[in-house]
């Protein structure tokens, strides 16, 4: 299967591993899978960070090369994608969350996201989230929590704020 990572899901996923869910990181590091990142989310990445926000310090180019190294496929932006924005429901406002949505849609991948405002798009967007009984939602099914199994190596130096280590 082919995921999709949201921008805060590729975040963590690229440096603060830790903060992923048990579901998510059984996905991720699920051989059969293959994880994709958008250049929407380098793109919303170097914006935010411009803008000084404060979940947004990763300096993209060593976040797009650290994912690159580590296995995950760059899926850019193309026309199609963005013309398919005009055609999903009014769920969120956010136009990087609306352009992910729109590429799963269009490439028919799933969409992993942390946001449940998302999880309400049509299609193949799936929610993984933690809950405080430890088990792990996927979309609507109880998955059982599991620890990596394959191992990526670790581009965490590269992510962290100076403040961070």
């Amino acid at each position: 299967m082919k995921l999709l990572l949201d921008t805060h899901l590729l975040l963590w996923a690229a440096g603060r591993p830790n903060r992923l869910s048990a579901g998510a990181r059984k996905l991720i590091d699920n051989p059969a899978n293959e994880s994709l990142f958008s250049a929407a989310s380098i793109w919303e990445v170097t914006i935010k960070r411009g803008l000084g926000r404060s979940d947004f310090h990763a300096d993209p180019r060593l976040l797009r090369r650290g994912l690159l190294d580590n296995g995950y496929s760059e899926l850019p932006i193309l026309s199609d994608h963005l013309v398919a924005i005009d055609a999903l429901p009014p769920v969120h406002k956010d136009p990087f969350d609306r352009l992910l949505v729109a590429q799963a849609i269009v490439e028919g991948i799933t969409l992993l996201t942390r946001d449940s405002l998302v999880a309400r798009y049509p299609g193949p967007v799936r929610l993984v989230v933690s809950d405080c009984s430890g088990a792990v939602v996927l979309g609507t099914s109880p998955v059982r929590c599991a620890h990596f199994s394959r191992q990526r190596r670790a581009i965490q130096v590269l992510l962290l704020h100076p403040s961070d280590s």
